[in-house]
């Protein structure tokens, strides 16, 4: 019993040291005010004491929620102890019952909360050391100890370990670029960790993807007020091609007269285009729609280059509006015959060589992530009106720089800023490639050039909140997107693409090379010097394997 009370008096202590240090920073705040002075470097120091103490409440609250799964999983363990070995599956799964009855009271939560919180904080404590020692440091919060635990849950211990050191190890060899995982917003950190999962999956996407296919389905759920949910499980390409052609068609409709927002229109805009008479004309394989003028659906496609050492393909297919016409609610109703036809697209970054199917490695979906190989090849050779090569080696001819010669931004520069930022370079933000911007970082009226490394791609509220308040975006560079100066003075860093080695095919290079002998000499391209040095697949004879399997790909017959 003394042990105990002892132990009891080191608990209190440490909690009313702990009360005692809420109180001294809340009497803080309380000793000014924005109205107790009005000197401007006192306001400033107040303003930048506020954000000290949020920081600080941050970095505390993350330290209370490591502290928090530890005493669970602790507590859950001894109460095993103590509790007589269980007789029957039945009686083991009783104690774990009132294992998880016990904190959920404690805590005052329901029993399914407590049952994922004592599930997180077993994993966490038992197979994540460095989640939980930077979630001990204050570095990550608890939403990023989830998100570590949730996108870990289905790998092997390797997998997990692996995953861990990439985001949280400053000595991993592939450490994630850009601003470190704790200094982005969960949601953000959920999503490069999903993007590296799906990569490295012990079982490949594309098999993962055949099983999930069969689960798409449409929900209704109702709600309060006289609403209700509408959703869509459905696969990638063609959700994120919906969720791009609503957009773009809403953003059409934002006119000074137009009083719904963004938001409001998406809504309309998809409703209108579900009920409306007449919407869609079935052929014998097709569906056209009315709205959009596609076939398929009405989903236009597209792909991108990514980082792939030698280029990559890029494709883009578009549909129009066919004056459909959308009503907001019994006071307010538009038409679409005079918006102009959306650039409504799926932008898909792509390795050539999986686009030929010499390897089966995952394409990136902008606004999504990684997709399987056989979705990209099905957009491009199914979806694509065009076709267009995108080098991603500024070596290899990107124009980067034009200088002060141009104010206009040329279409591949807006597309190596599509593949340098995959997103809005604002911290947080989620907004998309195509539907964000291209701005000049440093006006051009300022002196500022055309060039890579003073551009960025905002998305239209971030594009304001630039010109209309103190933030500005720092500089950026061929590989990295800008990060932003608030006006408080403080730096924020931006993500970075997590980009990877492409996978080379393991096809044989001799067998490759007497495939290439084999051939009549008048189907073989002139020699060409290759320099030492350089990949064995790009032989001599001037001809790659990924050129050479992407025309037979592009050239197939139907």
């Amino acid at each position: 019993m003394a042990r105990g009370a002892a132990a009891q008096t080191v608990e209190a202590q440490a909690f009313e040291a702990i009360n005692a240090a809420v109180a001294v920073l809340t009497a803080e705040l309380d000793r000014t005010g924005p109205g107790a002075s009005s000197d401007t470097d006192q306001l400033h120091a107040l303003a930048d004491s506020c954000l000290d103490i949020l920081g600080g409440i941050a970095r505390s609250e993350a330290r209370l929620a490591a502290l928090k799964a530890q005493a669970a999983a602790k507590f859950a363990a001894t109460a095993r102890s103590i509790a007589a070995p269980a007789a029957s599956p039945q009686e083991a799964t009783a104690h774990e019952m009132a294992v998880t009855a016990e904190i959920a009271c404690v805590l005052t939560i329901g029993s399914r909360a407590a049952d994922a919180l004592l599930s997180h904080a077993r994993q966490l404590t038992a197979t994540l050391p460095l989640t939980l020692s930077a979630l001990q440091a204050g570095t990550i919060s608890w939403q990023h100890a989830r998100a570590m635990v949730e996108e870990t849950a289905c790998l092997d211990p390797a997998g997990a370990a692996s995953l861990e050191a990439h985001f949280l190890d400053p000595n991993a060899p592939d450490l994630g670029r850009g601003c470190p995982a704790g200094e982005m917003p969960a949601s953000r950190f959920r999503n490069k960790a999903r993007t590296w999962r799906e990569r490295h999956h012990h079982e490949s996407i594309g098999k993962r993807h055949a099983k999930s296919v069969l689960d798409r389905r449409i929900e209704y759920t109702p709600d309060q007020d006289g609403m209700a949910w509408l959703s869509a499980y459905l696969p990638a390409a063609t959700a994120n091609g919906i969720w791009n052609r609503v957009t773009a068609i809403s953003r059409g409709l934002q006119r000074p007269a137009e009083s719904r927002t963004l938001t409001q229109l998406r809504a309309d805009v998809l409703a209108i285009s579900l009920l409306n008479a007449g919407l869609f004309t079935a052929g014998p394989n097709r569906v056209s729609c009315a709205v959009c003028g596609t076939e398929g659906g009405g989903i236009g496609v597209g792909t991108e280059g990514r980082r792939s050492g030698a280029g990559a393909i890029s494709s883009r297919a578009t549909g129009g509006v066919k004056g459909a016409g959308i009503s907001g609610d019994a006071n307010t109703s538009t038409g679409l015959a005079d918006v102009p036809s959306p650039r409504a697209q799926v932008l898909v970054t792509v390795p050539v060589f999986s686009l030929i199917g010499a390897t089966d490695e995952p394409a990136m979906l902008d606004g999504y992530g990684p997709i399987p190989a056989s979705m990209a090849r099905d957009l491009v050779a199914n979806g694509a009106g065009s076709f267009y090569r995108v080098l991603v080696d500024p070596r290899d001819g990107a124009p980067l720089e034009i200088g002060r010669k141009s104010y206009r931004i040329p279409k591949p520069m807006r597309q190596w800023l599509r593949l340098r930022d995959g997103k809005c370079p604002f911290p947080g933000c989620n907004n998309n490639s195509l539907d964000n911007e291209a701005d000049h970082l440093l006006a051009w009226h300022k002196g500022g050039t055309t060039g890579i490394s003073n551009l960025g791609q905002p998305c239209p509220k971030h594009h304001r909140l630039k010109h209309t308040s103190g933030w500005t975006p720092t500089t950026a560079g061929k590989g990295a997107p800008p990060g932003w100066i608030s006006p408080m003075g403080r730096t924020y860093k931006s993500e970075h693409q997590d980009w990877e080695p492409p996978h080379w095919p393991t096809e044989q290079k001799q067998d490759r090379h007497q495939e290439v002998r084999s051939r009549p000499a008048s189907n073989l391209p002139p020699p060409v010097h290759v320099p030492s040095g350089g990949h064995p697949d790009f032989v001599h004879l001037g001809l790659s394997l990924g050129e050479d399997g992407l025309g037979q790909f592009l050239h197939a017959p139907a």
